[in-house]
């Protein structure tokens, strides 16, 4: 999968996410894990298709590079995410998620029928992929990055809290040996059984300010974060793996591909909705992956998990380009911050929206 051919195809749904802290709404915004990777993707100049559905009620059609399928019969998905002062309070994650409603699914029949893409990402967020749909993506794509999310979300059928199941207990089960890359949170991990998946393909569990891990067969490696100050986790792990993909198109090998994805998520939890990424960062950030490629050329031989020398040189390297490269913060196109504490201001979007129609239920506190 080389940088000559970079034509890939994207499946997931495109949502309205909306923010609520101690039971007030703090921002609305565009979601879905397709909006997140779009960013970096596009940043590189990568080209994809997208196949994404939304409602006629969607807010963003005005502000995207890759525009979706408009269902005519159901409204736009919409997630609620709640978070605490407290995060302990509830659980040790950053936020409960709820499913407020749901657009139609990703049909197989939605899919392009050529047959020579070069990667496809089913990246998922509210059960629209189907068993059907990721293997026709795996028929005709050479290589297929899943996100865990796509296969093991469930969702409380009163209040639409997201729920995980096991990977082996889903209909997806029997397409696991043909998947090249599988991304999993830490708290996704453990529904997965990675000891087993690995046999099969790479696992990639991403650990927030811990990095992540990378698991293949006959291995397995940590790989660094980069420090940054968290505003909110959305998105974060679709930005890593836009950056993974990014990393491995560009020439590089899994370990340095890797930090492209921690460089990118980073950026992500630094922002509100999917990141803005300036364009002096990604020219640096662009210059410094493909130097890394021709380094790496002179090492051939080395197997493609194999942390190449000079592999913290290129840490440094992306730690550099963060801090040159800082942006003056701007307000993030198309989305709605009520609450300054955050740190960032926005056109005001939605006041009257149909997100609203839908209440805003108070956290469970029991553990």
């Amino acid at each position: 999968m080389g940088a000559n051919r970079n034509h890939g195809l994207i499946v997931g749904n495109y949502c309205h996410d909306v923010l609520i802290k101690d039971d007030v709404v703090l921002a609305q915004t565009l979601g879905g894990a397709v909006s997140f990777i779009a960013s970096v993707l596009d940043g590189f100049n990568i080209s994809a298709n997208y196949v994404s559905k939304v409602g006629s009620d969607f807010s963003y059609n005005n502000q995207l590079n890759h525009p979706p399928i408009v269902s005519q019969s159901e409204k736009t998905t919409v997630f609620h995410a709640y978070f605490v002062s407290d995060p302990s309070e509830i659980r040790r994650e950053d936020r409960v998620l709820k499913k407020i409603r749901s657009c139609d699914p990703i049909l197989a029949t939605d899919l392009p029928d050529e047959v020579n893409f070069s990667f496809g990402m089913a990246v998922g967020i509210g059960g629209e992929i189907s068993p059907e749909t990721l293997e026709k993506m795996l028929d005709i794509c050479e290589v297929v990055f899943v996100d865990i999310q796509a296969l093991i979300r469930d969702f409380d059928e009163i209040d639409g809290t997201v729920k995980l199941v096991n990977l082996k207990d889903t209909k997806f089960a029997h397409l696991i040996p043909r998947i090249g890359f599988l991304k999993a949170s830490a708290e996704e991990a453990p529904y997965v059984d990675v000891d087993e998946v690995r046999k099969f393909c790479c696992v990639v569990v991403t650990s927030g300010k811990d990095g992540c891990t990378v698991y293949w067969k006959d291995g397995e490696m940590q790989i660094s974060p980069f420090s940054t100050v968290q505003v909110d986790p959305t998105g974060a792990g679709d930005s890593f793996l836009g950056g993974l993909v990014a990393g491995l198109v560009e020439g590089l090998k899994v370990p340095d591909a890797a930090m492209v994805g921690n460089f990118f998520g980073s950026l992500t939890v630094g922002q509100i909705g999917p990141p803005e990424l300036d364009s002096r960062l990604m020219q640096k950030v662009k210059d410094e992956v493909r130097t890394r490629k021709m380094q790496c050329d002179e090492h051939d031989d080395e197997s493609r998990f194999t942390k190449p020398s000079g592999h913290e040189q290129f840490i440094a390297s992306l730690s550099a380009a963060k801090l040159v490269t800082a942006r003056t913060v701007s307000p993030n196109v198309g989305h709605e911050v009520l609450d300054p504490n955050l740190g960032y201001t926005s056109n005001q979007m939605f006041c009257n929206n149909s997100i609203y129609e839908e209440p805003i239920k108070s956290i469970d506190a029991k553990p």
